[in-house]
């Protein structure tokens, strides 16, 4: 395997950047899949069909908490050793990446134990219907046991990218995404394990993604290998990645957040006795996720590229890259949006949805998405500014988006006007955000790039 970030600096940009964003952007739709299917299948259980499908809602934030773990590291580390490599010092790159890896070991055993001890109160805290809880608790139960192997997937990934290998990262969850449903068809109407098989699939999925992973740092033309001297933890270099990572752990950790709120305000304006209001919540999340993953791709696959030359202080082909990734991430996100605002009863028959369920997500899924049109801001030029290296920006805006608009809202709409101010808040703050969001980062980026090019001119090019 060739170290080709050499293509980083030299060369036409927008063949490079479609060579990095195409990959990501596949492989963020694999991953769609990978979830999607387990949803689908597990929607097509006799009897339980609505019960399992909210049992995998309220359970999908839990996994969205790895993922913050794992981003919290992977996407703080990739990016910082990515600034090294750009600066040629490719030993304190290497330093980096295993600091990564230990900590992402330690995070996974301590996620593996409280998981799967406290299942069924966290599940219940969550804001689980009381008809779906004992498989939303099963579920969760098993999947805990995989933890440590999803989350260094998903950490260490992002260090393959790095080193230019896009396609190798897209290969990881391509293997794992193909195994699931392979074996999701094995386990739920084959053999019949019901939401026991879909959490099996999973685990045994990652543990193959996690073999993948493996192979290709200890193969000899990685640029990141691993060596247990180096995976003494160093205070400064941890420091490094978590400050650069906490913007994108905030960001993964208040997506979490703000569908427990929905599972919590759905169930006390409902009565928490009819799964129907989750899984339409369900169901809508896929249509959001459908239009989000794919601009999280490009952010993250063009990420190396614009890490690379930030280190570089190259400030033309960081603002080129910037510019063609945008309009990509603007073209994508209107043609999606578009299509499931003109065919929203599509998600409905994917997941093979009920009557009263339907009935739900075809009233209100226009609402739930209306903001979806602002995601190239939201989501593409966020993960573009942590490659940037401005962690604090990030994690303001990522608050802002959340936390100080999202949440209150929901409250404030679902105690006035009932489980459907659920379903309306999303929107209405995802338009909101994403005028404040694109306001600040169109103001910032110019500055942040030209004060780059001027550090590494004057040969000033400390972190």
């Amino acid at each position: 395997m060739k170290d080709v970030t050499q293509q980083f600096n030299k060369g036409k940009i927008f063949p490079v950047a479609i060579r990095l964003i195409l990959p990501a952007v596949i492989a963020q739709l694999i991953s769609f899949v990978y979830n999607l299917v387990d949803r689908m299948f597990v929607s097509g259980i006799e009897q339980i069909r609505t019960q399992a499908l909210a049992a995998l809602g309220v359970v999908l934030p839990i996994t969205i908490i790895v993922q913050a773990f794992a981003n919290l590291i992977g996407l703080g580390g990739s990016p910082r050793a990515s600034f090294k490599l750009g600066e040629g010092d490719k030993v304190a790159a290497n330093k980096c990446f295993n600091n990564s890896f230990i900590s992402l070991v330690a995070i996974g055993a301590v996620l593996t134990v409280l998981l799967n001890v406290f299942a069924e109160p966290v599940v219940t805290l969550f804001g689980c219907p009381d008809d779906a809880v004992v498989y939303a608790t099963e579920y969760l139960k098993i999947y805990s046991l995989g933890t440590i192997f999803i989350i260094l997937v998903q950490g260490l990934n992002p260090f393959i990218s790095a080193q230019g290998h896009s396609f190798v990262a897209m290969g990881t969850t391509l293997l794992g995404a193909l195994l699931n449903i392979l074996l999701d068809y094995i386990f739920i109407p084959v053999l019949g394990l019901g939401v026991k098989g879909a959490s099996l699939a999973t685990v045994i999925s990652q543990f193959a993604s996690f073999v993948w992973v493996m192979t290709v740092f200890l193969n000899k033309g990685s640029v990141f290998r691993l060596n247990v001297r180096q995976m003494s933890v160093d205070k400064k270099v941890l420091g490094g990645i978590l400050f650069l990572g906490l913007s994108q752990f905030i960001m993964t950790l208040t997506e979490s957040l703000i569908q427990v709120v929905f599972n919590v305000c759905l169930k006390m304006s409902t009565g928490g006795t009819d799964s129907a209001y989750t899984a339409a919540l369900t169901i809508m999340m896929s249509a959001l996720q459908l239009i989000s993953l794919p601009l999280n791709g490009m952010g993250f696959g063009i990420a190396p590229f614009v890490s690379y030359n930030y280190g570089a202080g190259n400030g033309k082909r960081l603002t080129k890259s910037i510019k063609y990734t945008f309009i990509i991430a603007v073209v994508f996100a209107v043609t999606v949006y578009t299509l499931s605002m003109v065919f929203p009863d599509i998600y409905c028959i994917v997941f093979n949805a009920e009557q009263d369920v339907s009935a739900i997500v075809t009233k209100y899924l226009p609402l739930f998405i209306m903001g979806t049109i602002m995601f190239p801001v939201q989501m593409t030029l966020q993960n573009i500014n942590v490659a940037l290296g401005q962690g604090k920006t990030a994690v303001i805006l990522a608050v802002l988006r959340k936390v100080v608009i999202l949440i209150p809202l929901c409250f404030i709409l679902s105690s006035t006007i009932g489980f459907k101010g659920v379903y309306m808040s999303e929107g209405i703050a995802d338009l909101t955000a994403g005028v404040i969001t694109g306001t600040v980062i169109f103001l910032t980026f110019p500055k942040v790039i030209k004060k780059r090019s001027s550090e590494v001119s004057k040969g000033d090019i400390s972190d």
